[in-house]
């Protein structure tokens, strides 16, 4: 019998999207975890395109003026860690309409089962989710529809979106088993480096978070070069050297942070750190750790402070981007509409 006739996968050119709420107190955590690594892939020369996602910031109650401020100091923090407007695709999601079109179509993709299953919306909503917006809890499906609006192949995220993303997934198969067609891409999670999730500093089993009510917890994105130095100085820790080998940390959390966030900050592997600092005590190993943290962080800061001036110019290339980015989503966002069966006599 012969083999059966394999049908060729469709190939899609190589796009990573990525979105940051714009909720403010960027820290540490979303540097390393997000910002660090957008620059990173923006580098390896594949196409980019970011977003500051403010239409799922207001699944939640935003103060309007607070909301703007915390979407221009996000888009601040992305040029000041190195994302380069003319070369990745930086903009607001509200100003692309195909976010909330597609999101719109996948809102009747997904089931309810699906939805109900994330834990992120479980761990939000808690014991009021009677209460909570529908936007919350449909907010899977418009990230899936954020991602999907571009075909993009790639999605850097951290472990807290991993669910979110494996949705995306689900969605963009059943489109295309329901319309018989290999329109969307099965996107590809990215999930890499040595502090993809960032501890807190006085708490090495907790994420670092700007909700913590102490502000020894996170290093802040607008902190200065001495209120770094301090907090790392005054970071939690045990008081044992450090091993030789990462087996060493194993029940040992605060260290074990401490020495991702050099290793990440470093550009290093937490098993090249333990080399070098073998039988260090933090009383060495804290003071070159802030260094490394001001002499990383520091001019972010005042590129941020600068950026921040100028408002105009940050909401000008805000714009900019959202019209890169439409030109790419539109004609997408139409074909779905062609696919599913909706009259479109009046074109845009």
């Amino acid at each position: 019998m012969a083999d059966a006739v394999q049908t060729p996968q469709p190939t899609f050119p190589p796009r990573i999207f990525s979105g940051i709420q714009p909720s403010g107190g960027l820290t540490l955590g979303n540097y390393l975890g997000a910002l660090k690594r957008f620059v990173e892939k923006q580098e390896e020369g594949i196409e980019t395109i970011y977003c500051m996602v403010d239409m799922h910031a207001i699944t939640v109650w935003q103060d309007p003026e607070k909301l703007r401020q915390q979407t221009r100091e996000g888009a601040a923090a992305f040029i000041a860690a190195g994302i380069d407007p003319a070369r990745s695709i930086l903009f607001n999601q509200s100003q692309v309409t195909a976010h909330v079109e597609l999101g719109w179509i996948f809102n009747c993709i997904a089931r309810m089962g699906w939805m109900s299953r994330m834990t992120q919306f479980k761990d939000k909503a808690g014991k009021n989710s009677e209460n909570v917006s529908l936007g919350l809890f449909a907010y899977p499906s418009l990230m899936a529809a954020d991602i999907l609006a571009y075909k993009a192949t790639h999605v850097p995220v951290g472990d807290d979106q991993k669910q979110h993303l494996e949705l995306c997934r689900d969605i963009a198969i059943k489109f295309n088993n329901d319309y018989k067609v290999d329109f969307f891409p099965v996107v590809e999670p990215v999930i890499e480096g040595a502090a993809t999730r960032v501890m807190s500093l006085r708490d090495g089993t907790k994420k670092m978070s700007k909700s913590d009510p102490s502000d020894q917890s996170r290093i802040n994105l607008t902190d200065d070069a001495d209120t770094i130095s301090k907090k790392i100085r005054k970071a939690k820790t045990d008081p044992e050297p450090l091993p030789d080998n990462l087996d060493g940390l194993k029940d040992r959390p605060e260290a074990r942070n401490l020495v991702n966030i050099y290793a990440a900050l470093a550009g290093h592997t937490p098993e090249q750190v333990i080399r070098d600092y073998a039988g260090a005590q933090f009383g060495t190993f804290k003071p070159a750790l802030a260094d490394l943290a001001v002499a990383k962080l520091e001019p972010i800061t005042l590129e941020m402070n600068r950026l921040m001036q100028d408002p105009a110019e940050i909401d000008r290339i805000l714009g900019a981007g959202a019209d890169r980015a439409e030109a790419i989503a539109r004609p997408i966002v139409d074909q779905v509409y062609d696919i599913v069966g909706m009259i479109r006599s009046r074109r845009r």
